[in-house]
Formats: structure tokens, C-alpha cells, sequence
């Protein structure tokens, strides 16, 4: 999940493009045409979706950065010569 950030930031924006069109879409039904309120409930989840699914590949991302970097500093330590 976390080995393309550039697709997972991409799902990100897309996903948070298609919650904000769903709370536009929620709040004009709410003004203008209450029927107008189903698609934006619909865009709204879809925009869940796709935010949560981006967020969670940029999160495996940099949560494998963070331990292949703990990983090289803790062998580093091991191969170093310095004594206690």
C-alpha cells in the first residue's frame, strides 16, 4: 500500500475533492433543493474512501522510511567502534 506515495497522495486529493463536493452538495439541499442532499451523502462517502485509502499509503510509506532508517542507525551502532 505504501510503495507509490505519488498514486496515494493522488487518492488523497481526489478523495478529499469528492468529501468536499459531497459537503457542498449536503449543505445546497439543505438551501436549495432537498433532494440535492443524496448525492452529496453518496459523494461524501466515496470521498471517505478514497481520502482514508491515500492517508493510509502515506502512512505505510513513511512508517517503512521510519523503520528502514531506525533499522540502518541501529546497525550503524553495532559496526561502530565505540566503546563504553
Amino acid at each position: 500500500m505504501g510503495n507509490n506515495p505519488q498514486k496515494s497522495w493522488t487518492d488523497f486529493k481526489l478523495g478529499l475533492a469528492f468529501f468536499i463536493s459531497g459537503v457542498v452538495g449536503i449543505f445546497a439541499g439543505l438551501q436549495l433543493w432537498i433532494w440535492l442532499q443524496i448525492p452529496g451523502v453518496l459523494l461524501l462517502a466515496v470521498g471517505i474512501f478514497f481520502a482514508a485509502k491515500g492517508y493510509l499509503g502515506i502512512f505505510a510509506n513513511r512508517f517503512s522510511q521510519t523503520l528502514s532508517n531506525l533499522n540502518a542507525a541501529n546497525n550503524k551502532a553495532k559496526h561502530s567502534n565505540w566503546k563504553d
